[in-house]
């Protein structure tokens, strides 16, 4: 009786212990990079590349482009400023910002110029040349092309929860500033909800 007891214990600890090992097995399945993903429904890679692209979009779209090209006889020199994330949640900025870089680049509607991040590393590759580069080869200071605009602005949140249901919304907003005279030449905003229900199982 003690023996078929002890089996009996035997076998209920090793079918836990199966259970907890099936629990814990990860499967990973490889995906498109443009397949909508919302896991946590916190903001995400989909969000920041369909922001940027509908944003950009809208920005080339308005008066301000055809405007200047009239004046300046050229196509705008235009540079990505900061995104602030004053939003609740931890949110990468710097892939969005490369998100409109390349929107704004791939137009072909206007040049574009490195960041002041960039820059730097950029002037002393060409200080460096300076001093061990070829005469035929070397770079010099002082032949930036300077930026005629600059894009900037913001990312907020607002969360609305009760009893195991939450909405979140996030507010985009980016301006278009004129280097020189401050004007802001165009304002977007683009607004994204989403609810999420929990499951009944807490973790």
């Amino acid at each position: 009786m003690k023996v078929s007891l002890l089996k009996a214990g035997q076998l209920f600890v090793l079918s836990g212990v199966l259970f907890l090992l099936a629990a814990c097995s990860q499967t990973v399945t490889r995906v498109d990079s443009d397949s909508v993903t919302d896991l946590s429904g916190k903001w995400n890679d989909t969000d920041s590349r369909l922001v940027a692209e509908e944003m950009i979009q809208d920005v080339l779209s308005r008066g301000w482009l055809s405007k200047f090209n009239r004046s300046a006889g050229k196509a705008p020199t235009v540079i990505v400023g900061t995104v602030r994330n004053l939003s609740h949640e931890h949110i990468n900025t710097r892939t969005f910002i490369a998100d409109m870089e390349r929107e704004l680049i791939n137009s072909g509607e206007v040049e574009f110029v490195a960041s002041a991040k960039d820059r730097e590393e950029v002037r002393g590759e060409v200080k460096d040349q300076d001093l061990n580069a070829s005469e035929e080869t070397r770079k010099v200071l002082g032949q930036e092309v300077g930026a005629d605009f600059m894009l900037q602005g913001s990312i907020n949140t607002i969360v609305d929860a009760i009893s195991g249901e939450q909405a979140r919304f996030y507010q985009v907003d980016l301006a278009l500033i004129q280097l020189g005279t401050n004007r802001k030449v165009w304002v977007g905003q683009k607004k994204i909800k989403k609810t999420i229900e929990k499951g009944g199982f807490r973790f």
